[in-house]
Parts: C-alpha cells; structure tokens; sequence
C-alpha cells in the first residue's frame, strides 16, 4: 500500500462507465453519478453494515500479518466489493449502492492494521509492554480521527476537484461494482487466489509438505560427496508463502526486483564481507550458549545480520524515507492548502441526498472529545482506576495529534487522489510526525526514558489517522461515483473503524505471543530485583527498569517479568553490555531466560534445557521493518544511544543509491528484510511482468484484475492460515507421569511393585493433541502421514507409480536424497519446496495472463471524449 509501484499515474482514465472522471473543466458541474440523486434505493442496513464489519476483520486480520511480515499491505476494498456482490445475490438482496456500503464498512480494517503494524512493534524494541488494550485504542481513536477530518473535505477534494483528482483505487472500485450490478464478476479469480492461498499455506506450515524457508549456505556446498566451501558469509533463502508472492505481484515489478537488489547488497555482498574484513570483531548483541561473545568469523549470516546489518538497514529506511518525505514537500504543502482553499465556500441551501454529510459541528465536538479521550488515561485519577496509563500521553502531545491528523489526513487525501493509495508517502509522514515530537520534547527537555513511550504512541495515532483518511477518501469517490449517501458512508466507515479496532489488537498480540521464544541467559551476576530498581530509582535513572510480578507462564513455572529499558553494563567491563534493552523471566532476583519476541525477533530455534536439542523451531519471524527505523529514530533523538557508524553507513548506501535514480525507499526495506522475503516477494513481480506483457492492460484495468484478485485472495487466504497456525501449534505445557529412574537408569518400583511415576512438564502443541469429538486424534502434519517411518523417497514414489528412471525425476532427486527418509526430505529438502512455490507462482501466471475480453469497437465511430 505504502511503495510506489511501477504503474503510471499519468494516463487519462477510461470514460466508458457512468461516473467515471473526465476532462477537469466543468466536470463538478455536469457529473451524472451512476445512480441519480432522485432515485430512492436501499443503501445502509444492517446486514450490508454486518457483512462489511465481518469482512473488514478478516481483511484487518490478513492486513496485520502482512503489515508485520513485510512492512506493506495491499487495498482491501476492491476485494471486498467482489465478495459483497457475490454474497449479497446469493441471498438475493444485492444493490449497487449496498455493496458500497459493505466495501466502505470493511476498507476501514486494512487501513487501521497498516498503521498499527508499522509503528507499535517498536515498543518491543525499546523494552515496553505491547499490550491489546493500548494497541486498540489506538486503532480506534486514530481511525475516527482520520474519518473525521474527511468529513469537512470532501466538498473540496472529491466534489469540486472531479475530474482532477482520479482516486484510481475508488474509480476501479466503482467500475467494478458497476459491472457486477450488470451482471459481471470477478469473484472466481478472488475465490480462487483464496483457495489456493489456503491450500499453500496448510501445506507447508501445517502439513510440512515443504519447507517454510528453504536457505542455501554458500560456505557448505555439496559437491561430489564433500562440502565445499564456495562462497563464506554468502546465502539465498526464499519462503514459500503465498502472502509474499502475492504481495510481489501487487506492488509490480519494479518494486519487487528493487527490493531484491537491497537483499542481494546484505546477504551476498555486505555479510560475506563482515566474515572476510572482521572475522576477528565481535558483537554484544550476539552470544554462545554460555554468555560469551562470538568472533563475526564464527557467526553463521543470520547472527551477522543480526549483529550489523540489521542497524545498516534500519539506516537506509531512514534515509529512504526521508528521501521520499523531502521529494513529495512541494506535492504535501500543495496538497494541504489547495485542501484548505476548498473548505471556506459555501455549500448551497438544497440538500440533496448525494451531498448529505455529517454536520460540521460534529467535527468539532469529535476533535475536542479525541483529544480527551487520548489525554484521559494520563490524568491521575484515570491511572488510579486502571493502574497503569494507556498511551503516555499528555495534553500538548494530545493537540499535537490533532493538528498533525489534520495537515496529513488532507495531504494522504490529496495524494491518493493523484497518484493512488500504492505511492501514498504514510511512512514519511510518519517519519515527520515522529521527528518534530521529539525535537519539541527535546526543546523543553522531555527526554526521558518514559517519553520514548509518548513519542512513539503520537507518531501512530497520526499514522492511523492519515492512513485511514487515504482510505476514507477512496470509498467517498466510489460513493461520489455511483451516487452514495456522503452521511452514511461516513456511518460505515465509523463503524468499521470500531468493529476492526476491536480484533486488531488481539490479532497482534496474538502472533507476537505465538512466535515468541526464550533463551537462557546469563546476566553476569546482574540483580534483577525490586532492591535494584529502587536504587536505580533514587539514584536518578528513573524508568530503566521494571518488574512485573508473575506474569508469564514458561515450562509449567509462574515468573516475574524484568523489562529493561536502557543496556546495562558488565561492572567487571564497562564498555561490554550485559543486559541488553528486552523483556527477561526472572526469578530470585536473576535473569533464567531472555524473551526474544514475535514481532522483530531474531532467533529461530528455542532450545530444551539442555541448550542443545531443539524444542521449537521458526521458518521466520516478524520482522516489522518500519518498526526499527521509529525505534532508531526515537533513540537517536532523545537517547543517542545508536551505532551510528552503521546508521550511516545505510544513510548513505541509501543516498547513493537515490543518485542512481533507484527508489531508494523499496531498495532499503530490502536491505532489512531478510532475503527470503525479498526472494519471493521478486518472484511475484516477475509474473506480474509476463502477465502484463502478455495481456497489454490499461492502468485503470490493472487495478480490478484477474491477477490482482486472485493475489489479494492469496494473501488473505495465507496470511488467516497464518493466524491459524499459530492457534494450532501455540506451546502449552502439560504434566505427562514419567517413570523415576536410578542414577544407573533403572526404573525405580514403590512398596507394591508398581512403577514409581513422577508429574514432569512437557511443552506441547494443539496441533500435535487435536481430537475429533469421538476421540480420534488428527495428525495435522500430512508429511508425517505419507510415509512409513522407514520408508526412503525411493520407496514413496514407486508407491505412486513414478518411474525412478525418468529424466524429471532423476534431475530432482540425486542418489543421495533417494535413501532419506521420506519425511526428513518432504520437510527439509529444498529444491522440492522451491518447486512447490514455483508451481503456485504457475497458477498465477496462468491467472494473470489471460487476456481480457474488450467489447469491439466500430471504426467509424470515435472513441468517447475526456
């Protein structure tokens, strides 16, 4: 939703349909929408504004994890439509102006998930609490306070400016309910990309068909029986989910290809050439099992991006960012006072049913009442009632967030209007947002600890707010188009803000529990005790520490939670850090375990307490790019507590690469996200480049297309079977009775001879204990089913009729993977999971690039006029 893409926003849009924008001059006047203003139509109720709500969550859901996953998220609205109109006639109560109610109502969820995904995982990072309850009121107050400000707006940015301002996604979104009220749809291509979305998903991350995350070493190549050393430091890695191929396919080729070269500059050029320049140097922020720093010629790629490359990214990102927010000044500060311009003339006496609003007096009762409601935890006796406060805000960053969601709700409006939702700059404004609050709060001399919390929490109301307001403006010229009710849109989307808060933040929470790990720690004699605190407390270092007192549950024991909110140093070496900023489980007053979360963590096995056999193991984790680039940016303003050297390092590989003429935006999320996300966000993009070459699409036709929706139900479909996944396979521990044996290993017997039995915790999963109603256990993981526990893949595919001697199979298969066990291959065998994701990326294809059916055109008739 937030990169440019490759699409031209130049073009003139098509004027086949009624309602579509044409030539500027007197288009306000003689606009005709789609459903005339006499015409009385049944447009808002109940069940158009429940299966909007429901709709909206499942998207918002879908948005969250994608947020996390990839730092973008993609229009929900167009998809929305398509299911609206296939529902609503199957019960036989569709409308054209219904179904804009629906999409209206469920647009709200993508928009909010995009602005809570990309800002709050920073908390995490800065050692505060991400808890559902703050992640919710910040979705709903800054999603009302988007909608809000559109109200006064939209005389002036969709009424007045049709016909100049496009709305691409809005128009396409019109176009396609108007096709469907003609008896058109488009609904198989979206049923399909869910179908399939679902199917890969269950495959490979409950079925264990295929590997998650298939990596290649570069330093350990097979060659003729022997591993040979061919590239040290060097890797390639891609993940076979269908939310990234579909994500690649959306964003468009260029983009797609960008971020992989920004994956291809970390892993193959700036890791192997940490091992080849510093093998000697070391990292505090990576450890052995036993607490002692690792040589960078020792770390595997992982433990190096980890230590450098992650802050060499996050560089990049800010400079991206602020790159782009420096390039669309001129565009934003147009934006705002042409949107200003509009607001001071007068909207006539007839009131008629297409130019029915909200009153005005309502936003200014809103906006007063926001600003209570986000200041209102901070008061005392408010932190009295619930113990805590909320969102750290008090009263001047309160304004503050009104007066920033107002400039950037009319600018993301205006943006959208011009050049679409895909090259909306919502993370630079972000970026400004989050760099003016802290300068103010340096100002006067707000910089510590505690204000982190409240420049951050400012920063993603105002991203919220804007974010939603870009879609708010779209689903208003839909309405404008077909010939909506502006008051009851405004309703729906109020009420689709509420509905999706509602799960967002649970939806968020609960992926950043279930990939969460721990890891034994030692802390090097460091006393994490209430005694320390209070001494750190007296002693000036106010809001370094904190203890919360059995709060989580880990291998059947209750601890206490230390949150750690500035390193602390080893006494014995003062410049070596012994508790880095994170979450730990203490007991006694020492740390047992570090926390390494969900949502921008880096470990991806957990260990059993012999710290060597493996007890969870994660294909990837969340990595939340944007995250680290607010995290850098409050820590760089208020703390300075950075290393910098490798910041600047990414600002300038990101500026470089901006004189290139090359997005330096897309290139640095690239530098950041792991490879294989990059690898297989590229491969979308590369279908999308066939495709379009293939079936010659108009922009406006892009928007709405066969590809488009089967990738958007590909990222719904993989990102909810993500969701699921996490439920199924969620670690609970359970008392299992184990024999107790001597210190020779025999089992030892009580008085009558019976087996001496002894209650031990053991971590399981849902997925691995789930049972039908009759008491039938269902194995979930489908690899495990295929095959015998001795059986060879030679053996499986004779089974299957497949002739071993065949010319594919033997290109596939080489005498040794032949006598591995068939479910040892199916699962980590990587060459068979690339084949797997390249046949899905197959289907796209084949979707994407049937040509479309244009109606003929006669010769001697001229082409309709803009």
């Amino acid at each position: 939703m937030f990169f440019p893409g490759n699409r031209r926003h130049d073009a003139a849009p098509m004027n086949s349909n009624p309602g579509t924008p044409g030539d500027a001059a007197g288009a306000s006047s003689t606009f005709k929408p789609y459903v005339s203003d006499e015409t009385e139509m049944t447009e808002s109720t109940i069940g158009a504004i429940v299966l909007g709500s429901i709709l909206g969550i499942v998207f918002a859901a879908a948005s969250v994890y994608a947020g996390l996953k990839v730092g973008l998220t993609t229009s929900a609205s167009i998809p929305i439509g398509v299911l609206s109109i296939t529902i609503l006639k199957a019960f036989g109560k569709s409308t054209i102006l219904k179904n804009n109610i629906v999409q209206t109502t469920g647009s709200a969820g993508e928009s909010l998930a995009a602005g809570v995904a990309f800002t709050l995982p920073s908390l995490l990072l800065m050692g505060f609490e991400m808890d559902a309850l703050r992640i919710t009121m910040i979705a709903l107050l800054g999603g009302i306070l988007g909608t809000l400000m559109m109200i006064p707006l939209r005389q002036s940015l969709i009424v007045r400016e049709h016909g100049k301002l496009l709305y691409p996604e809005g128009t396409a979104c019109a176009q396609v309910l108007i096709v469907g009220e003609k008896g058109g749809s488009s609904a198989r291509a979206l049923f399909g990309g869910l179908f399939f979305g679902v199917l890969w998903a269950y495959l490979g991350r409950i079925g264990k068909l295929f590997a998650e995350a298939p990596e290649w070493i570069l330093s350990q190549v097979p060659w003729k029986g022997k591993m040979v050393a061919l590239f040290k430091g060097g890797s390639i890695s891609f993940e076979t989910n269908p939310v990234l191929l579909g994500t690649g396919f959306i964003i468009g080729w260029r983009t797609s290809f960008v971020m992989l070269a920004g994956g291809v500059l970390s892993f193959l050029v700036l890791i192997p050439a940490v091992q080849f320049f510093g093998g000697q140097m070391t990292s505090p922020l990576v450890t052995d099992a036993k607490g002692e720093l690792i040589r960078a010629g020792d770390m595997s790629p992982g433990q190096i991006r980890n230590a450098f490359i992650l802050y060499i990214g996050a560089g990049a990102v800010a400079a991206g960012g602020l790159i782009s927010l420096a390039k669309a000044m001129p565009t934003i500060l147009g934006a705002f006072f042409r949107g200003l311009g509009g607001l001071g003339g007068a909207r006539g006496a007839v009131a008629r049913r297409t130019e029915r609003d909200l009153p005005m007096g309502l936003v200014l009762v809103g906006c007063v009442a926001l600003v209570l409601a986000i200041w209102a935890p901070n008061f005392a006796f408010t932190r009295g009632l619930i113990e805590r406060d909320i969102l750290g805000i008090n009263w001047l960053s309160a304004i503050l967030i009104v007066v920033f969601g107002f400039f950037f709700t009319t600018v993301s409006s205006r943006i959208t209007g011009e050049i679409g939702s895909s090259s909306n700059p919502i993370s630079g404004m972000t970026v400004a947002t989050l760099l003016i609050t802290c300068l103010l709060f340096v100002a006067v001399k707000w910089t510590g600890i505690s204000y982190k919390e409240m420049a951050l929490c400012t920063a993603a109301l105002v991203c919220v707010a804007a974010s939603n307001g870009g879609t708010t403006s779209q689903a208003l010229k839909t309405g404008h188009l077909l010939g909506g009710t502006p008051r009851k849109q405004q309703l729906a989307i109020t009420w689709g803000v509420i509905t999706s808060a509602a799960v967002i933040g649970f939806t968020l929470m609960f992926l950043n529990d279930n990939y969460t790990s721990y890891h034994k720690f030692d802390s090097r004699g460091f006393a994490a005790s209430e005694a320390t605190v209070a001494q750190y407390e007296a002693g000036g270092r106010k809001d370094e520490l904190k203890i919360e007192k059995a709060h989580r549950e880990f291998r059947g024991k209750q601890w206490d939670v230390l949150f750690v909110r500035r390193a602390q140093m080893d006494p014995a070496d003062p410049a070596r850090v012994a508790v880095p900023v994170g979450r730990y489980l203490v007991a006694d007053g020492a740390i047992a375990y570090r926390e390494d979360p969900g949502v921008c963590g880096t470990e991806k096995v957990q260990y059993a307490e012999d710290g060597i056999t493996p007890e969870r193991e994660f294909g990837s984790k969340l990595d939340a790019p944007k995250a680290r680039l607010f995290q850098m940016i409050i820590d760089g303003v208020l703390e300075g507590t950075l290393p910098w050297e490798l910041v600047l390092i990414g600002v300038f590989i990101a500026i470089m690469m901006e004189l290139c003429g090359v997005p330096a935006l897309a290139f640095a999320v690239g530098v950041y996200l792991p490879i294989s996300t990059s690898s297989s966000i590229f491969l979308g993009g590369l279908v999308r480049k066939w495709a379009d070459k293939r079936t010659q699409l108009t922009e406006a036709e892009q928007e709405s297309s066969p590809g488009v929706l089967f990738s958007s139900g590909m990222i719904a479909g993989g990102a909810l079977i993500a969701i699921l996944t996490c439920a199924l396979l969620t670690p609970k521990t359970v008392l299992l009775d184990k024999p107790v044996k001597d210190a020779a290993g025999v089992e030892m017997k009580d008085a009558a001879g019976q087996p001496l039995l002894q209650k031990v915790p053991v971590d399981t999963t849902w997925g691995e204990d789930l049972r039908l109603f009759g008491g039938e256990r269902i194995d979930l993981n489908l690899a495990n089913r295929l095959a015998g526990p001795d059986e060879t893949v030679g053996q499986l595919l004779q089974s299957t009729g497949i002739d071993l001697e065949s010319k594919v199979v033997t290109t596939l298969y080489d005498e040794s993977s032949l006598a591995m066990n068939a479910r040892s291959f199916l699962n980590d065998h990587n060459w068979w999971g690339l084949g797997c994701f390249l046949a899905l990326a197959a289907i796209l294809y084949l979707v994407a690039a049937r040509k479309p059916k244009r109606p003929a055109t006669d010769a001697t008739t001229p082409p309709p006029t803009s």
